[in-house]
């Protein structure tokens, strides 16, 4: 259900150009760059090639590529330090892996440029909630679902850099590589025995004698599988470069409240709330593999979730009740949905809920009712706590109502004087 992306596109089912996008269809959000510059001269030096890398970063509002990064090497002997933005030109082009359409093809504005000592130059562009291309995700608005983009970036110097000795400020052909995330890189990639994904982060530095809190997230709807018909889509990428949800309990502040914390993201084939008794056992299933193989506190066992996985992360305590340390549904629905004979969660299973629950929403919520859903599941749970923001502000920017599980990743949920994260780390079972 999130869309981190203000670009869409329809997707076309079944098209003989779908089918052929999806026999090149690969996991991954980089493609080969284009060259640019002028070429070297006949009978003059080789012409120098650089390699470079796209910068990403997963911002409240989804992942954007917020830099570039040229390997330039120090044979090049460039001074460091800060040159002028006009220097280089940067163009960026996003393919839809599964529909072949063009999302985007744009000029990415560089806002600053410098040098290091070891030859590197890096490119700031311009990035934001309202900036066209920056993304690395498209919504396909009739599958409900994100999708990681093909991104192929063009690079174009304009002028020398400054250089010392012999060595020459001018690049004459660039050879894109990855797509590189430090947040997102730092989750390893795994499949489960059932053939079901998920992204694991492991502290470092902790003693293999010493059991660990484990965070299990459980993504929205637009993050999961896409199988129909001739189309599949299972990246094992899109939940963590949707939203930081994921990705908060692995930052420093995170670590550092639960005394160092496992994190596991497992990623649904379709949607949680598609058949959530089906998949209750599959993500039982990769909580069993972490801890075979991980030093998880059992008694310290974390479920969060947002939209469909806030759905998920209730149904995980209804059926594995006293099983889980806390339990933090965000914007979840637990009201009939289609031909369901009757609410998701019912109103007696909410009522038989004894994990402590922290409930996340926002007033203002269009895509899944907070009164009907939050404050109706609030209202049951014995002892829960709900936090119920008019809207969704964070640092000045305004966002959809459904998206208050940037409340949740920024750790600003409070109550009586305890934030979220410091309450989830002192609870046991």
């Amino acid at each position: 259900m999130t869309a981190p992306l203000p670009r869409r596109t329809l997707l076309t089912a079944g098209s003989a150009g779908t089918a052929a996008a999806l026999a090149a269809l690969a996991p991954t959000a980089s493609a080969q760059g284009r060259s640019g510059g002028a070429p070297a001269r006949p009978g003059g030096p080789p012409a120098r090639t650089a390699r470079f890398t796209l910068q990403a970063q997963v911002l409240d509002g989804g992942q954007q590529v917020t830099s570039v990064v040229i390997d330039a090497g120090r044979r090049g002997g460039l001074i460091p330090g800060e040159f002028s933005p006009e220097s280089f030109s940067v163009h960026a082009t996003g393919t839809n892996p599964v529909t072949g359409t063009v999302a985007f093809d744009v000029d990415r504005t560089v806002t600053a440029a410098r040098a290091d000592h070891r030859g590197r130059i890096t490119l700031d562009l311009e990035h934001g909630p309202d900036v066209e291309g920056a993304g690395t995700l498209e919504y396909l608005d009739d599958a409900s679902r994100n999708v990681l983009l093909e991104l192929e970036y063009t690079l174009t110097q304009n002028a020398p850099l400054p250089a010392r000795g012999n060595g020459h400020g001018t690049i004459d052909e660039f050879v894109q590589d990855g797509l590189v995330d430090a947040e997102v890189d730092a989750f390893s990639s795994h499949v489960a025995a059932s053939g079901t994904n998920y992204r694991l982060f492991t502290p470092h530095g902790h003693g293999s004698a010493r059991e660990l809190p484990l965070v299990v997230w459980l993504h929205g709807g637009g993050e999961g599988g896409l199988f129909d018909g001739e189309i599949e889509y299972y990246d094992n990428e899109t939940h963590l470069r949707a939203n930081r949800g994921a990705l908060a309990f692995a930052t420093d502040e995170a670590q550092e409240i639960f005394g160092g914390a496992i994190v596991v993201a497992p990623q649904c084939t379709s949607a949680w709330m598609d058949d959530g008794p089906a998949f209750e056992p599959l993500i039982d299933e990769i909580i069993e593999e972490v801890a075979a193989d991980h030093p998880v506190d059992r008694e310290r066992v974390h479920v969060i979730g947002c939209s469909n996985g806030g759905y998920m992360s209730l149904k995980m305590v209804v059926e594995n009740p006293g099983a889980f340390a806390s339990a933090v549904p965000i914007c979840g629905v637990i009201q009939a949905r289609g031909d369901s004979p009757g609410r998701l969660v019912t109103d007696d299973e909410l009522t038989a809920i004894d994990t402590p629950t922290w409930l996340i929403a926002a007033a203002d919520d269009t895509t899944v009712d907070p009164q009907a859903n939050t404050v109706h599941a609030h209202g049951l749970i014995p002892d829960s706590i709900m936090s119920l923001y008019d809207d969704v502000t964070w640092e000045g920017e305004s966002y959809p109502g459904h998206f208050s599980w940037i409340y949740a990743a920024r750790n600003d949920p409070s109550h009586q004087g305890t934030h979220l994260w410091e309450w989830m780390a002192a609870q046991q079972r």
